[in-house]
Order: structure tokens, then sequence, then C-alpha cells
């Protein structure tokens, strides 16, 4: 069973930068997911932010956040990061941390909420 818990959420400028975690626990190998972030804003569906691949060779982005945002992870530390900077209006949402396997259901956490606004 995997447990997922998200951080580094909050109240931020546009133009300004957060540092999202989620760090991950439980019975499971954590260099064998695939991790990826999330987000849904207020009246809308969710959509995939960004995806890194399970040794962290490989990573995919949505358009909207191509060239601002950065996935990582350290399969060490068992945690997954998401860096966003030039934030915008529009990324104002909460951001839920995702753990996937072929093998099992997929694994979420609570939920971080990142509010852009000046």
């Amino acid at each position: 069973q995997v447990q997922l818990v998200e951080s580094g959420g909050g109240l931020v400028q546009p133009g300004g930068s957060l540092r999202l975690s989620c760090a991950c626990s439980g019975t499971f190998t954590f260099s064998s997911y695939t991790m990826s972030w999330y987000r849904r804003a207020p009246g809308k569906e969710r959509e995939l932010v960004a995806v890194i691949s399970s040794s962290g060779g490989n990573t995919n982005y949505a358009d909207s956040v191509k060239g601002r945002f950065t996935i990582a992870r350290d399969n060490a530390r068992n945690a997954v990061y998401l860096q966003m900077n030039s934030l915008k209006p529009e990324d104002t949402a909460v951001y839920y941390c995702n753990a996937r396997a072929p093998w099992v259901q997929d694994s979420w956490g609570q939920g971080t909420q990142v509010t852009v606004s000046s």
C-alpha cells in the first residue's frame, strides 16, 4: 500500500515560484512507480501536469506548463518534486501527487492548494 503526502503549496504572486514535494511511504518499491503531478482548478476537470518515469530518465509536461515547471524525483528519499516558476493566476488549483504501476491501483495524495494572486 502506498501513502502519498503533498506539501509546499501556498499563496504566491504572479511571476513567483513554489516547490511542491510529495513524500511517499508504504510497502512498495518507489523506484518501480511512475510518478505524476495532477491539478484540479475550481470548476474544471483534473489535469495531468507532469509525469516522470520510474528511473527519472523521462519526463513529460502539459503544454500549459512547459518551460515553467520541472518534475524531479529522488528514489533514495522516496520523494517527487514539482518546481513551479513564473506562476500565473491560471495555475491556481489543488495539486495532487499520483503513483502508478501496472500491477496495482493508482495511489493519490490528499492534495495541496496553490493560489496565484496579487
